[in-house]
């Protein structure tokens, strides 16, 4: 790979997650602070990321795979949902804002997918050179938390800027795209394709595994307490009165780069199943903190929960994809990887926005929410899923 297209493809992964860390953090403090949205209503909007989630492999399947070239849809997707972005910023009630998040999420989500067909067409030797480009994606997203923070958007009426800022972004890689390596359809348009195959299911057989379906029905419901994290830390840390509270969440990034350098060595010293456990333990230890941390002495526990990101997502997510690898072997690659993404960010994370929406609302008394209470269903939650796992899950063996 050239040094041209080496620093193309990281500027297009600067602002792919430049764009979604821009508003994606702070929405849930937009909706209930100038929306006045309710729990219930910010977890449905929550929601639109899973509902993208599922519909991508559609629509990557049945159009991208197939008729256009990746870099220009990448570049059509994302000039239309500037067009969003910008009309999000302006909406004053929830009603209205809700259909313009979940359309943007059925544009945004399937861009996910092509920046990574785009960068993979280049590379001769993916393990290698595709890590130091999509570490620029998470060092955008760094970026612009720090810089929401800098201009204290959350702490104002300003924060429509946010979506702005995104919209602007879009705009800029929509047209950038243009001027990506050239990385055609793979399949033909008069190739047969099916459900099935959109979906990753031919990879089901993988489930007659009985540590893999331990472990698939584990990547489920493990998203589910992992939602409230998503949905409400943002709003939560604001109340608990931290100041610039997007940057310092962006500090979970910077941990989820170090840890991802500790994963290798981790793995070959502790195996699959205590990584994987370590990485549900931290979920729980992150809410604990949450639940009884605050701007005064425990604000210790605050930041500890935030820097916890790094195991929190590392140790168990990247370990379930390559445990996935493992298992699935060289015909069933890319399918299992389809697969456990629809059963995380699609099904499992999908209950977890409704239900995390609805426990906030159930513990707001008056506007004043009881965090700690909210906080430690998710701690509950994820302490009886590692207990779960740690019972049923098998050590399993490669040729397994």
């Amino acid at each position: 790979m050239s040094t041209n297209t080496r620093f193309q493809l990281m500027v297009m992964m600067f602002l792919e997650f430049l764009i979604w860390g821009s508003w994606y953090v702070t929405m849930g403090t937009y909706l209930g602070t100038n929306l006045q949205a309710t729990g219930v209503q910010i977890g449905l909007a929550y929601q639109t990321v899973s509902i993208g989630a599922i519909i991508a492999p559609f629509f990557i399947g049945l159009i991208a795979d197939r008729f256009f070239p990746a870099q220009r849809i990448l570049g059509v997707l994302h000039l239309l949902g500037a067009v969003v972005l910008y009309l999000l910023g302006q909406q004053t009630t929830f009603t209205n804002f809700y259909p313009l998040i979940l359309i943007y999420m059925l544009l945004y989500m399937p861009t996910l997918a092509l920046v990574n067909a785009v960068a993979f067409k280049q590379m001769s030797d993916t393990a290698t050179e595709f890590p130091p480009i999509r570490v620029l994606g998470t060092i955008g997203w760094i970026v612009v938390g720090n810089v929401i923070a800098y201009l204290a958007l959350e702490k104002s009426q300003s924060l429509d800027k946010t979506f702005l800022m995104g919209a602007g972004t879009s705009a800029i890689l929509g047209v950038y795209s243009f001027f990506l390596p050239n990385t055609p359809p793979p399949r033909s348009k008069e190739e047969k394709i099916s459900v099935r195959d959109i979906l990753g299911l031919e990879a089901l057989g993988m489930l007659k595994n009985p540590s893999y379906l331990i472990f698939f029905i584990g990547s489920i419901l493990v998203c589910i307490p992992l939602s409230f994290y998503y949905n409400f830390a943002n709003p939560f840390l604001n109340e608990a009165g931290m100041v610039g509270a997007a940057g310092k969440m962006s500090w979970g990034q910077i941990s989820e780069i170090g840890f991802m350098l500790v994963l290798p060595v981790a793995l070959v010293r502790y195996g699959i199943k205590k990584i994987l456990l370590v990485g549900m333990l931290a979920w729980m230890l992150r809410y604990i903190c949450f639940a009884y941390g605050d701007a005064g002495a425990n604000y210790w526990m605050l930041i500890f929960g935030i820097i916890l990101h790094g195991v929190c997502y590392d140790f168990f997510f990247v370990t379930g994809q390559i445990y996935t690898e493992q298992q699935a072997g060289v015909r069933f690659k890319s399918s299992a990887q389809g697969m456990i993404t629809l059963a995380t960010y699609g099904i499992g994370m999908f209950i977890g926005s409704y239900i995390s929406g609805y426990v906030v609302d159930m513990y707001n008394v008056n506007g004043a929410h009881n965090w700690t209470s909210i906080w430690m269903v998710p701690a509950g939650l994820a302490l009886v899923i590692l207990l779960g796992f740690a019972f049923f899950f098998k050590q399993p063996a490669k040729s397994e």
